[in-house]
């Protein structure tokens, strides 16, 4: 059954520059597959994780978030096209909102950035986050593992930037950079609270529209930074030389050289971050967190799916709908169903 997937895996690693158009084509199929809800594909896609293992881990993964209309497509294009020249081969997974009619991408991001879409070095996915709150589709992790597998050195994460719940990318990637507008010092409320806690490295992108308004909205950032830092994690407050304190920078994503000054900001928290054992422990969160979030779904499918809980199911809803079953009554009656098999 996976002689097809060796031959798949194989075009997916290989590094002949005469395969580049086979191996795109293994990336976007082994990636399709890994997408895929039938459970021969799932044993499948399992086997050829299995087999990437020993591959991943090397590239650098940066999530990049913001409300939309800041330019979280721009600034990745120029930050792709500039790393490229530097040698890097990169990769995107740009996660759209989804449609609530047809359930594909609203925004796609791979017709926004054109030049890096055609450049040979480098990889674009676009994908629905079909309703995900996190704005993170639900196999870019593994998404993730067959590009690192594939040889990419830098892999990109772009999210939805709707809704309180973007953090959920800082949980699969090395540094979390978001992107604010030059007047977000103007209004707090522009600020959320719980992904600036979690944010590496803030940008004020489209700074050279309103030098000014960029240059209010960096001091009134780095403020709200030092209170969350204050407030969460008292390193901050000792200054601790080991320890990334998150920063915040001005940038247009049409100037080169504020491209080379982002990537040096990127450098330096991988460079503490090794030095500190800090890139490790992420990973290795990362990777538990992963495990427990398949085992939930995992128990949610099998949930759903069992017998006599679905015919349950359907009968509580019309009751808790019309008011005669308390919501959490029923819940529990499913579960003691489920549990007592």
């Amino acid at each position: 059954m996976f002689t097809q997937d060796e031959e798949l895996l194989s075009q997916l690693i290989s590094s002949d520059p005469q395969r580049i158009l086979l191996k795109r084509r293994a990336i976007a199929k082994t990636i399709t597959l890994f997408e895929s809800t039938l459970k021969d594909h799932r044993k499948r896609a399992d086997h050829l994780l299995q087999k990437m293992l020993p591959l991943v881990g090397k590239s650098l993964r940066i999530g990049i978030s913001g409300v939309p209309g800041v330019g979280k497509s721009t600034l990745i294009e120029s930050f792709g096209l500039y790393l490229i020249e530097k040698g890097f081969k990169v990769a995107v997974l740009a996660i759209d909102p989804s449609s609530t009619i047809s359930g594909g991408s609203i925004l796609g991001d791979k017709t926004r950035m054109e030049k890096l879409t055609v450049n040979e070095h480098a990889f674009i996915r676009p994908s629905p986050s079909s309703g995900n709150l996190g704005g993170v589709a639900e196999k870019t992790r593994e998404a993730i593992v067959v590009l690192e597998a594939a040889g990419f050195d830098v892999i990109i994460i772009e999210t939805v930037g709707v809704g309180q719940s973007e953090i959920a990318v800082s949980k699969m990637t090395d540094i979390f950079v978001l992107l604010q507008l030059p007047n977000a010092g103007d209004d707090l409320q522009a600020i959320k609270k719980g992904v600036m806690e979690v944010a590496d490295l803030v940008v004020i992108n489209k700074s050279d529209i309103d030098l000014n308004a960029a240059t209010r909205a960096l001091a009134q950032i780095k403020s709200s930074l030092r209170i969350f830092g204050y407030q969460g994690n008292p390193h901050h407050q000792l200054h601790h030389q080991d320890v990334w304190h998150p920063e915040v920078m001005c940038l247009s994503a049409l100037d080169e050289n504020q491209i080379g000054s982002f990537w040096e900001v990127i450098l330096r928290f991988q460079k503490l971050q090794t030095s500190n054992g800090g890139f490790q422990r992420r990973r290795s969160h990362q990777s538990l967190a992963w495990l427990d979030d398949q085992i939930n779904q995992g128990l949610k499918e099998l949930f759903k799916n069992h017998p006599e809980v679905k015919e349950r199911y359907l009968r509580y809803q019309s009751e808790v709908q019309a008011g005669v079953v308390d919501p959490s009554v029923a819940a529990r009656n499913l579960l003691d169903i489920f549990k007592h098999e």
